[in-house]
Formats: C-alpha cells, structure tokens, sequence
C-alpha cells in the first residue's frame, strides 16, 4: 500500500485506532521543531496549539477591525452633523473639506464642483476645474484610492496647516511641495439623478503618508462619504 492508500484506509476506518489504541503510544513523529521524535498524541497536542494561536491571532485582528469600524463610524456621524447644521449652501464646500480634515485627520481636502446654479457660479470652489478633470470624474464608478500620481485635482490641495476648500488652486509644484504622495478621488454625482449620470463635482483627500490612501484599502466609508457630500452639495445646482 502507498500513502495515500493508507491514509484513505484510516479516514475510512476512524475505529482503527479505538481498537489498537496501544498504537498510539508507541507511534513516534518527527518532531517539527526539532526535538527528539514524539508520540503521535504529543504531535496532535502540538498541532492543536498552533490551531489555537492562529485562532487567537484571527480573533485579535477580527476585534481589532472591530474597534476601527467603530471609531470610523463615530466619526462618520460627528461630520454627518457638522454638514447637516450648515445652513448657508455656499459654505457647505468648505464645511465638508474642513470637517474631513478635523474630524477624520485627513492632512489634505478640497473639493470642486461645477454646472452650479448662477448664485454660486463665480464662487472658489467652482475655480480651477480643467475638462480632464470632469472627464475624469465622470470615469469614476467608485472612489479612487492609490499613489498621487500627478493628477490635476492634486493641484486643490494645500498645506495641512492652512487648507479650506475654498483656496485657490496652486501650480503643479506648489502641489508637489505640499508633499501628497497617497490620494483619495470622490466623484460628486446628484443623488436624484440616475446611477450613470454625470458626475457635478469632485472630493479629493490626500496624504504626505504613501500608506494613507492605497489601491487595496476598502473604500465603503469613503463611498459613503461621497453619497452624503453628494447628497448636501446638490443644493447647488440648478433645478
């Protein structure tokens, strides 16, 4: 017989041992840390511990997951009520860029919106917003997490220390100088507006910290950011 007969046999046949359990004592293993050989009861013990660390290190990282989804969504709700007390539509810009920064420790957020009604036409936050850029949102099914790799929309962004979205926007270098290595892109889409619609304006977050914002990140807060943005900032357009 081969091994895998053998091992098919005992599988087939788990009374085996019940009626030769004097086998199992005398059963000597290589033993995988290498010590001297073992008995099979002793390497069963062995392989049960290792079970049980693995299953202590899943549960550890599963709570740990836990305890971050859990801060994450309080602060998802400290900043849903920040943008739901603004009153003035025009400030509302400013309000969800601010409140990133403040309540999620975002370094970097700006936004740009455009196609808004007359009132807000000539405001900052419509300034600076090239057809790359509204093609690119446009493009965007879900949020765009991963290295800055030159994008126009970087260029929204300004120093941590001195950021509103309402700044105007600085050249290339100046963007660079400010030292975005990981970024964030959030389309703005109008939420009564079907699922294809265009997009009217567009959420960027950035980072100094290249492993802030990274392709494999999950991205349902950030989605849920969007959809909330989206939802106040439709005040804006023209109905």
């Amino acid at each position: 017989m081969n091994d895998r007969e053998v091992a098919d046999y005992l599988l087939a046949n788990p009374e085996f041992f019940a009626e030769h359990a004097e086998l199992l004592a005398s059963v000597r293993l290589a033993n995988p840390h290498g010590k001297a050989a073992v008995s099979l009861q002793e390497r069963q013990m062995d392989m049960l511990r290792e079970k049980n660390k693995h299953l202590e290190r899943r549960l550890a990282e599963l709570l740990r997951y836990g305890h971050e989804n859990d801060s994450i969504a309080s602060k998802f709700g400290r900043w849903t009520t920040r943008v739901m007390a603004e009153r003035d539509p025009g400030a509302l810009p400013r309000t969800i860029s601010t409140g990133l920064r403040d309540v999620f420790d975002v370094p970097q957020a700006a936004l740009r919106v455009w196609d808004v009604s007359e009132p807000y036409s000539h405001a900052d936050f419509t300034r600076h917003v090239g057809e790359e850029v509204r093609i690119f949102a446009n493009s965007l099914a879900t949020p765009y997490c991963g290295a800055n790799t030159g994008f126009e929309a970087a260029q929204w962004l300004t120093p941590a220390v001195s950021a509103v979205a309402g700044d105007a926007a600085g050249s290339a270098e100046g963007a660079a100088a400010n030292g975005t290595e990981s970024i964030a892109l959030i389309a703005l889409r109008d939420p009564e507006a079907s699922d294809n619609a265009c997009a009217f304006g567009l959420l960027v977050m950035g980072s100094p910290d290249a492993r802030r914002f990274h392709d494999g990140m999950a991205t349902d807060f950030l989605t849920q950011i969007g959809a909330l943005a989206s939802a106040a900032l439709s005040r804006l357009l023209p109905r």
